[in-house]
């Protein structure tokens, strides 16, 4: 059931709360007239250019995971290399989590205004530098000096991504092409096992072989997003700017602000949830494996590399299953069949617990698999990069701690402890079950009641509606395929599936 728009003309959130209470159940339902799409058949759609906008999005992203999981990999190793604790550590990543939002908010502006294409590159060269500069580091303090550079350069990524991936992307794909962008996340994670096990415990160097080796690859993606030019919407945008003598960009950064406000406070609670969901079931995993269960290096690796394939089936799969079930109604799936998967994945301790990462990984990257464009879709186009980004990264901030909360509420659950042990063990899996639940069921609830805007426009003639305080083309509770026709850009309307 349709709902109307405020009678300004201004956007849903702006009617009353009660009326939106009211349709929270109603507009879970999936429209009729939506099928399944085979989703093979949607990715033939992609043309050259799209798929390498994608490929480099995907490249960017999946090294900035890869650079933040070399802390929580490493953490044992590099607190005894500093002589300081595992919770001290665990404090650059903190530090990393709660400066992103700089970044988002630095390299998200200079995104929207100055294009795509050189903030990434940018942003890449400052990956460099960091790398290399914590595999040098002599003391703590400098440690937590360079991962807080480094989360400013972190935080700039995903905003830019998302928009490069996603805003020229066929309208019947974007689901999917959501999942496989978000899904770099799970790779960078995967790649950052992989090497950690053939470097770290290999190499004279140990941990700090992991880092240097990092700082290769940001090189090549350099040299990728150079060969590639700007996204066709932003050139659109651009031209429509110098076209045009009352919509500049700080006219329509100004009015985006005053009319989704709303909205972006929402983004920012969803993203905590989310962010606490990812970082509370992955930074102490390791540890937990290394320090409470005891696994050798082999198969500390195995399990989360097992982990990580099941983050991104499940990313994929469930990215796709939003565009026919809705962004909302699918997340609220991955969270309860997540929460089903606490017990197995925190307690079992056979042969089982692989079985047992797979399927959680796959549910909290479900979840997540949908975030790229559902941040995209309910963000407001002229600022498209900066707050998607800032949104993520906010929510980063207020999850910052995740690690450093679970490592020391464990320290209250000690475990007998070997004399000649070097590190302490504690019952991590504990905390980390009860934090897990309560996260899950956070998402849950903030997801069911908040709002959704599938098959959005994209498009920057949609932007200068937003500028002009037009009427807006997004009904919360409309079912997307009934206006899909009007909200597709031009250059896509020939991208449909019969």
């Amino acid at each position: 059931m349709a709902a109307s728009l405020a009678s300004d003309g201004k956007p849903p959130w702006h009617v009353r709360l009660s009326q939106h209470l009211a349709t929270r159940v109603s507009s879970l339902k999936p429209p009729s007239n939506v099928r399944f799409e085979n989703p093979f058949r949607v990715l033939g759609l992609l043309n050259r250019k799209q798929w390498l906008f994608f490929l480099v999005a995907f490249a960017g992203w999946t090294w900035d995971a890869f650079d933040f999981f070399t802390v929580s990999l490493t953490a044992s190793s590099i607190a005894e290399s500093l002589g300081r604790t595992v919770t001290d550590i665990t404090w650059g990543i903190t530090i990393v989590l709660m400066l992103r939002s700089v970044g988002a908010i630095v390299f998200g502006l200079l995104s929207d205004k100055y294009g795509r294409k050189w903030p990434f590159i940018w942003n890449c060269v400052l990956f460099i530098i960091c790398e290399m500069g914590t595999g040098f580091v002599q003391t703590y303090e400098q440690f937590l000096a360079v991962r807080a550079l480094f989360g400013i350069a972190m935080g700039g990524i995903y905003g830019n991504c998302a928009a490069t991936a996603l805003e020229d992307c066929p309208l019947v794909a974007r689901g999917i092409i959501s999942g496989m962008l978000q899904e770099g996340y799970a790779l960078g994670y995967l790649l950052a096992v992989i090497f950690n096990r053939a470097l770290t415990t290999t190499t004279s160097h140990g941990w700090r072989s992991l880092f240097w080796f990092g700082a290769v690859p940001p090189v090549l993606i350099i040299l990728f997003r150079i060969c590639l030019p700007e996204t066709e919407t932003y050139k659109a945008q651009k031209n429509m700017e110098r076209a045009s003598h009352k919509a500049s960009f700080m006219q329509m950064a100004k009015a985006s602000f005053k009319n989704y406000w709303h909205i972006m406070i929402y983004l920012v609670v969803i993203m905590a949830g989310f962010n606490f969901m990812s970082h509370g079931s992955q930074d102490l995993y390791p540890t937990m494996l290394e320090v409470q269960l005891e696994f050798g290096a082999n198969k500390r690796t195995v399990t989360m590399c097992v982990a990580n394939l099941g983050a991104i089936a499940g990313g994929m799969l469930f990215g796709h299953m939003s565009d026919f079930m809705g962004r909302r109604l699918t997340i609220i799936i991955a969270c309860t069949l997540g929460g089903a998967l606490i017990y197995p994945w925190a307690f079992v301790r056979n042969g089982g617990i692989m079985a047992a990462v797979f399927l959680l990984q796959f549910m909290v990257q479900g979840a997540w698999g949908v975030i790229p464009i559902y941040l995209s879709e309910l963000s407001p186009p002229a600022l498209r990069a900066f707050i998607v980004g800032l949104a993520y990264q906010l929510g980063n901030l207020a999850s910052s701690a995740s690690s450093t909360i679970e490592a020391t509420i464990g320290m209250r659950f000690p475990l007998e402890t070997p004399a000649d042990a070097t590190i302490k063990r504690y019952d991590y899996a504990k905390v980390m079950a009860s934090f897990m639940g309560c996260v899950f069921g956070f998402v849950l609830i903030v997801s069911f009641l908040g709002p959704e805007n599938r098959s959005a426009d994209l498009s920057v003639g949609h932007a200068f509606e937003s500028q002009r305080d037009e009427e807006y083309e997004y009904d919360v509770e409309k079912s997307p395929p009934d206006d899909a026709e009007k909200n597709i850009p031009a250059q896509h309307q020939d991208t449909q599936v019969a």
